[in-house]
């Protein structure tokens, strides 16, 4: 990224944003760390009434409508309880889709647990398929026992998830829940085993083997989970599982583990089927109160979270809040003190120098303390850069007050060289004129007229330096002038005069005090496009009167120029620059500029087509007069051509 072309106050805004902007990501970055888990434990309670009852209420079901179904293929019989029992079971499993599809648990979970919903869902969709298959039979026993644990694990899949909080005691706690709830789920299968065993009054291929696995798997997975409660909630589990209830079920796995394989389950039926929910009852009701156990912990310990985060927060803040004040105060303070420092340079640049140029030019005194005072910036770097430019404004008033008077010095020593020039070609050519008059022979006469011609032309540059001194040339006529003579003469001025065509001119006359300047004006642009075009063709001028004035064209066939040169060219001699000593090449626009302004002529450049250029001069009402009688300026020149 480029910088070099900022302001000072664009850098001085990265400046202070940058740090500040980078300490507020920060500040936001760690609230919204440390927010996040807090919210977390206090969305407990809405995993355990959106997930943990209605998914234990469906767990439940699901288990007995498995039972029921192992019991039902064990048999050769339709059993109704099945066709009530999957009545609870979609209703149960209803109300978990409703709550799964609900804003208020999707909006609590994270990534985990809303990818686990999204599985369960999609678990919950194959129940209507595994039940078709048990209703015609096309399943044994135990694939009809695996289709409903394939559905009842993904359940327990998803209480897994919700063990995914910030705080690891409370996490494990939730683990160890989740592990009793699953050593349920294998009590479960292991009833569903018994009674099929028991209806069809022997063990199938394989299922003694499953059961001695359940059971074993069982007792671990309590065992381990068990250990990972606190300890009051350890000691009540094992007060659980020290009653008669318990104790009952216990011996009949036993007896049911040492059961001959081939052989008839040697438990009672009934007696198997009164132990085993008396047990299933009161896991499921030590579960849920160790479950609102574990949701009221969760209350303290987000609050001390949130404590520490509202602390660490208001403290962030405030740290923010100073160092954008301090940021902002320093960075005003520069740029208040920088500012002031480019307005003086402005000032002086756009305001004082070019007025006390002016001024100079105007012949004004100039007192350069006065014009270029000290300024105060400060003692420091910017102080320096102040004082830097102080003597930066003083030197560059007195250059400009050393520049104008040389060049008013200059201008005199031009205008009393060109007032001699001129002194001397007026002699001359009064000379040659009263010669002309003596001479009678035509050879010599042709001669005085080209020496008269070189005299004249010998004037006009004369003239041309009494311009550029900025004086007036000395000729002038009292009386107005036929433009016809007015052009003639301009034409007369002009080496190459044998290449002009004076056109059609409307008559009309010229004040005489603008004769003299429009003569010079008309043969500097005569000359020019005599000069850039070719020496075999011709350049025309014509003439007519307007509502403005009176339009002079001179027209040349030349190579012409460039449109943006035609621009340039037309914007100098609308707004006359000052003279520029190294555009020499240039000095006849200046001079045709100079007197157009003196007179308010419009003098414009237009391009013509296939090529050349044409010179427009309006010469303002104000100047333009009927024409006069008999023409009064007398023409000594060589004859100019006229066309039409």
């Amino acid at each position: 990224m480029d910088t070099h072309d900022w302001s000072i106050r664009a850098k001085l805004t990265a400046l202070v944003v940058t740090p500040v902007a980078a300490l507020l990501a920060l500040w936001v970055f760690t609230t919204t760390l440390t927010l996040g888990p807090a919210l977390d434990l206090l969305v407990a309670g809405t995993f355990i009434e959106e997930l943990g009852r209605p998914g234990g209420a469906a767990v439940a079901e699901l288990q007995r409508e498995r039972r029921l179904s192992v019991v039902q293929l064990a048999g050769t019989r339709t059993l109704p309880a099945l066709a009530e029992q999957r009545q609870r079971t979609d209703a149960t499993v209803a109300d978990l889709r409703r709550r799964i599809g609900g804003e208020r648990l999707r909006d609590a979970s994270g990534d985990l647990l809303d990818r686990r919903l999204g599985e369960l869902a999609a678990t919950l969709d194959t129940l209507p398929a595994g039940r078709d298959l048990v209703d015609r039979r096309q399943v044994d026993p135990g694939g009809a026992g695996g289709l409903y644990t394939g559905v009842i694990e993904a359940v327990f899949q998803t209480f897994s998830a919700m063990a995914d909080g910030p705080d690891a005691e409370l996490n494990r706690q939730a683990s160890a829940l989740t592990g009793l709830g699953r050593a349920r789920e294998l009590l479960s299968q292991t009833d569903a085993l018994v009674a099929g065993a028991v209806t069809r009054g022997r063990f199938a291929e394989g299922e003694h083997l499953r059961l001695v696995r359940i059971i074993g798997n069982e007792r671990f997975l309590a065992d381990a989970s068990m250990t990972d409660l606190p300890m009051e909630d350890r000691a009540a589990y094992q007060r659980l599982a020290a009653g008669k209830d318990f104790v009952r079920l216990r011996a009949m796995q036993e007896a049911l583990l040492r059961a001959d394989p081939a052989g008839r389950p040697p438990v009672d039926g009934r007696a198997w089927v009164t132990s085993y929910e008396a047990v299933r009852q009161q896991l499921i009701d030590f579960e849920l109160r160790q479950t609102h156990v574990l949701a009221d912990r969760t209350m303290p310990v987000a609050i001390t979270i949130l404590v520490r985060l509202a602390a660490a927060g208001v403290l962030g803040l405030l740290a923010v809040v100073v160092s954008v004040l301090v940021a902002l105060r320093v960075g005003r303070t520069l740029a208040h003190r920088l500012t002031g420092v480019r307005t003086a340079a402005l000032e002086m640049a756009e305001h004082r120098l070019p007025d006390v140029v002016a001024r100079l030019r105007r012949g004004e005194q100039v007192d350069v303390a006065r014009e270029a005072p000290p300024l105060e910036y400060g003692a420091d770097e910017i102080g320096d850069v102040g004082r830097a430019f102080n003597e930066v404004r003083r030197t560059a008033v007195s250059a400009a007050v050393d520049e104008v008077s040389l060049r008013r010095g200059l201008n005199e020593v031009f205008l009393n060289l060109a007032r001699r020039s001129q002194g001397l070609v007026h002699r001359q050519l009064a000379l040659l004129d009263r010669m002309e008059r003596r001479t009678e022979d035509p050879d010599e006469l042709a001669d005085l007229f080209r020496v008269d011609h070189l005299a004249t032309r010998l004037r006009r540059h004369a003239e041309d330096l009494v311009i550029l001194a900025g004086a007036v040339p000395g000729r002038g006529w009292r009386q107005p002038v036929a433009v016809l003579d007015v052009v003639r003469g301009a034409v007369s001025e002009v080496e190459a005069y044998d290449r002009v065509d004076v056109g059609e001119l409307q008559p009309a006359g010229l004040e005489g005090r603008a004769v003299a300047d429009v003569i010079h004006l008309l043969a500097e642009l005569i000359e020019n496009a005599t000069a850039f075009s070719p020496p075999e063709t011709r350049v025309g001028i014509a003439g007519q009167r307007v509502p403005k004035g009176y339009v002079v064209e001179i027209t040349d066939h030349g190579l012409g120029m460039s449109p943006g040169a035609v621009a340039e060219a037309n914007r100098r001699l609308a707004d006359p620059p000052d003279l520029d000593p190294t555009d020499s090449a240039r000095l006849g626009l200046f001079v045709v500029a100079r007197l157009a302004a003196r007179h308010g002529i419009m003098v414009t450049l237009r391009s013509e087509q296939p090529g050349g250029l044409t010179a427009v001069v309006l010469v303002p009402t104000d100047l333009v007069t009927d024409e006069p009688p008999a023409p009064p300026v007398p023409v000594r020149r060589p004859s100019v051509p006229a066309s039409g």
